[in-house]
């Protein structure tokens, strides 16, 4: 078995620590007369994926997702969550130190409201929360006599003693080859969107916008090829780009120094500072920028406006370069996923655990990129391999710890991705390992109905993501059942395999335009017994007119291409139209993944691919 490249399955977080870590904690607050502390699973760039050094809230809690924060009280903590997260937070937490409390149900800033006093005092660090989450949480609880305290030291680092030291990873030059379009080009695009709404500078602060404005990439978070660093953009002049120069060879040094001013990260501060006082006005996005930028701004002298980060939009919706470059790396991830599952259809169950189909699939995708000559540069995220009921934990984490034997006749939900230079790669399949219930194909199809669903449709310009994300779920409500996620979410080009505004959501409000890349993936879970989800990635594609219709509709290009499990569909529950779609989509997977695969995986893969039968016909 060839060793995994790019993840561990190390245990990675130990709740029995969090009693005395809270205890030195709550000795800083009552120091500072602290009634409370907020404590995000978020860095400095409000970011997904954090570095080591910004686990604050896994070395607290032990919770290890990736989305959730803590309210540290003098004699209650709590920890928030979403839905994807329940199960596992109270798996990894120490109950009798953390109550859970979901969110959006509950967020932070109503349990205050609802539960503390008047008078109270909640610290924050102004790096971790956005100006936005601040504003709301101002008023909220101000409004109910309390107050919230911006603090200068993050209380959490002053106690950790062990912290890891910041990422110093390596930048690299993104080859125009694979980006599409040069930096220069791309700065002046920007700064011109400055001039037309009349804002003299603003601050990028996500890590995608960086990478993806100065075409460099870098790996100072996990799975992720980002380098942690700011700009400070203008309608006119050169940004200024702050990036550690340890990070930089003398290639990468020479290539920056052409499109901006190069700077040391702690240089931000007082560059914002004198850029506030000079120019009165700076544009932030309070949904990504963080409160204290703003707070440096007023403190010399200036103020801040709302201005959404200029180089959202444009990352998110992909040139011609990038959708063949997604298109050659879903490719190349098919043939793996293909030869991955092949092997798995002719293991006995009982011999493989969770771990060991990580490592499998892995290996698949490191040598399908090396036949290619297109390495794997890292998967897109820790692999989900949840067979029975872990696979009703939506993003279970497999450690040596949680690992168990797969057994016969049960479910395995994989979920998987590869960043390849041309293009990130995210796909799930749920399969099984013998033979299903009724129950299973049942809850399978329903499922399948959501994804397909959203596959075929056409939608006019404007649609926005939660205007579409009911489609994904009408079968499953007609029956029932419902999930606790969004439907989709945006991917990257060798970026974050989450990546923002664009998602499929009931908060998605973006506007889906040419271009962007989503998941499609509904599912259901069923606590303690399976889970289901299928996921494709999807191109919104170019309007076009419909034969007879009025109204020229955009739609959906289906990136991946890996077989779906017939096995668990149950074909009377589908009308025409999906098995049309289903047997269309299975044919496409054959025809381009076949001359990719050695002639074992080409056998299962025409058999995984033939269209579908009733069972009453089989």
């Amino acid at each position: 078995m060839v060793l995994p490249m790019f993840q561990t399955f190390d245990v990675s977080s130990d709740p029995s620590q969090a009693a005395p870590r809270v205890a030195r904690l709550r000795e800083e607050m009552a120091a500072l007369g602290l009634d409370g502390l907020l404590v995000p699973r978020s860095d400095e760039h409000q970011g997904e994926y954090v570095p080591a050094c910004a686990e604050r809230l896994r070395w607290l809690t032990g919770f290890t997702g990736s989305a959730g924060a803590a309210l540290i009280l003098a004699s209650r903590a709590v920890l928030f969550v979403d839905s994807r997260y329940t199960l596992q937070a109270r798996e990894q937490t120490d109950p009798g130190i953390f109550e859970i409390a979901h969110v959006p149900e509950t967020p932070p800033r109503e349990w205050i409201r609802e539960n503390l006093a008047e008078g109270a005092r909640i610290g924050l660090d102004p790096w971790l929360h956005t100006i936005g989450d601040v504003r709301s949480l101002r008023e909220t609880v101000e409004k109910a006599g309390m107050e919230i305290v911006a603090l200068e030291e993050n209380l959490v680092d002053r106690v950790w003693e062990d912290r890891p030291a910041p990422p110093l990873a390596p930048v690299r030059i993104h080859p125009l080859d694979f980006a599409g379009e040069k930096a220069a080009d791309k700065i002046e695009r920007l700064s011109e969107a400055l001039r037309k709404e009349g804002v003299g500078r603003t601050v990028l602060t996500d890590p995608s916008s960086l990478a993806w404005l100065f075409n460099i990439r870098g790996s100072d978070v996990p799975h992720t090829p980002l380098p942690l660093g700011f700009a400070i953009l203008s309608a006119d002049g050169r940004p200024d780009l702050f990036l550690a120069r340890e990070k930089l060879s003398r290639e990468v040094e020479a290539y920056l120094t052409q499109l901006a001013e190069l700077r040391a990260p702690d240089e931000l501060e007082a560059r914002l500072a004198q850029y506030a006082s000079q120019d009165g006005i700076i544009g932030l996005d309070e949904g990504l920028a963080a409160e204290k930028l703003r707070l440096l701004a007023k403190e010399a002298g200036g103020e801040t406006i709302a201005f959404a980060d200029p180089a959202s939009l444009p990352r998110a919706t992909k040139n011609a370069t990038e959708l063949r470059g997604a298109r050659a790396a879903h490719l190349r991830d098919g043939a793996a996923l293909a030869d991955f599952l092949a092997w798995l259809d002719g293991q006995e169950p009982e011999t493989l655990d969770e771990i060991g189909v990580v490592e499998r699939l892995e290996a698949a995708r490191i040598r399908a990129g090396e036949e290619a000559q297109m390495p794997l540069r890292d998967i897109s995220f820790d692999t989900i391999s949840g067979s029975g009921p872990n696979g009703a934990i939506v993003h279970y984490r497999v450690t040596e710890k949680t690992t168990r034997k797969l057994a016969r006749d049960e479910l395995l939900l994989l979920d998987s991705g590869g960043q390849y230079e041309d293009g990130t790669t995210d796909v799930t399949r749920t399969v099984v390992l013998g033979t299903p219930t009724e129950a299973m194909r049942k809850h399978f199809t329903l499922v399948l109905k959501g994804m397909i669903a959203i596959s075929a449709l056409r939608f006019p310009a404007g649609t926005r993501g939660m205007d579409i994300d009911a489609m994904a779920r009408a079968a499953l409500w007609k029956s029932g059942y419902d999930y606790g996620h969004g439907t989709g979410h945006g991917v990257g080009s060798f970026l974050s395999v989450h990546e923002g505004p664009q998602r499929i959501a009931k908060t998605g409000k973006q506007k889906l335009l040419t271009g962007m890349i989503l998941s499609n993936e509904p599912g259901y879970y069923k606590p303690g017994s399976y889970g289901i989800r299928i996921e494709n990635l999807i191109a919104i594609t170019e309007p076009e007119p419909v034969p007879g219709g009025d109204i020229a509709m955009h739609g959906f290009e289906t990136l991946t291409l890996t077989p779906i499990d017939k096995r668990l569909v149950e074909p009377e529950l589908l009308t025409e139209e999906e098995r049309t779609w289903f047997d269309a989509y299975h044919r496409r997977v054959f025809d381009e993944i076949s001359p990719l695969v050695d002639g074992r995986t080409r056998t299962w893969l025409r058999s995984s691919t033939a269209p579908l039968v009733n069972r009453a016909d089989a």
